[in-house]
């Protein structure tokens, strides 16, 4: 039995999004849905982790609030492991809100966060082991710098995957941008992290060069319905993907970032992962959930064949 596990460490918080039934008007009150569910990037990468069949420990701050016990019994439910979390009296759950347009992506979003600045370096100094012995450790950036950068430095032998969450946030490890294994940022992320604008195929090389340069050993730049760029020391190429009609974008990242940390824990070749990982995201972004309950890795075989990639 294989025992070893994914580390995440990164936010976990309750989405509310609403969904107007019609065209969006702004400064009025809309008919429409709301749904709440659970969320935060690295809860969501680690429960889609979880459903593609791997053991996750998911390292958050949550409060001791009714959202938080939320997120806990639905980790419990699922088997996600949180028992490393921080769970605070008197604080509140972090809450994501978010309006979506009638065709389905976000339109505008308020993130509640604050709750992450109390991870401190003297609290991840105790998850000492828990990263140490994990086989690849995913960092999201909504925790703070100082954590962040601690934990780079003083966990050397471990293969860490970043995912950028937005580029206000992506700033945060611009200077440590090459102590990670594997980055996922956005074409304007990746503009930040490189120090340099993206217009072509030219820009896209030349900043993937960059992170290659600085130690990162595989990149996957986000370009929407223009696909995804990729390279690791030997491939470079660019994958186009087919037009898909999102219900909800908001868990697609996440999606893309578990399959490209299967693909690391099961040393399956940069190729084959993004190809899983685009597959994973247009599951993702085919059921208005932020994570699909058809997210799977039999489904993201069927899809891969299905759309031809």
């Amino acid at each position: 039995m294989n025992n070893s596990y994914i580390a995440v460490i990164g936010g976990a918080n309750i989405d509310i999004q609403g969904f107007p039934y019609d065209k969006m008007n702004f400064r009025d009150s809309n008919p429409g849905k709301i749904k709440n569910s659970l969320g935060g990037v690295g809860r969501n990468i680690a429960e889609n982790l979880v459903k593609l069949g791997i053991s996750v420990k998911l390292i958050s701050v949550i409060g001791n609030d009714p959202y938080g016990l939320k997120i806990l019994q639905e980790a419990k439910t699922i088997g996600l492991d949180m028992e490393d979390s921080l769970i605070l009296e008197d604080e509140a759950t972090s809450i994501y809100l978010s309006m979506l347009d009638e065709s389905g992506d976000m339109i505008a979003a308020i993130s509640y966060m604050d709750i992450y600045e109390n991870m401190t370096v003297e609290f991840i100094k105790e998850k000492k082991k828990v990263i140490d012995e994990s086989k690849l450790c995913i960092i999201d950036t909504n925790i703070p710098k100082e954590v962040i950068e601690y934990i780079l430095l003083n966990h050397k032998k471990i293969d860490f995957l970043l995912d950028t969450v937005s580029t206000a946030k992506a700033k945060k490890v611009k200077d440590l941008i090459g102590y990670f294994h594997t980055i996922k940022p956005n074409r304007i992320e990746a503009e930040l992290l490189a120090g340099m604008e993206i217009n072509d195929e030219d820009d896209l090389k030349r900043a993937s060069e960059y992170f290659l340069r600085k130690g990162v050993k595989r990149v996957f730049i986000s370009l929407g319905e223009n696909g995804v760029f990729y390279c690791d020391e030997n491939n470079m190429n660019h994958i186009k993907i087919p037009k898909t009609k999102p219900v909800n974008a908001t868990g697609a990242g996440d999606a893309f970032m578990a399959a490209i940390a299967y693909g690391h824990y099961n040393n399956i070749s940069v190729e084959e992962t993004v190809r899983m990982a685009i597959a994973a995201s247009i599951i993702a972004i085919s059921h208005e959930n932020t994570i699909s309950p058809d997210m799977s890795l039999e489904n993201i075989k069927l899809k891969m064949k299905e759309i031809g990639i």
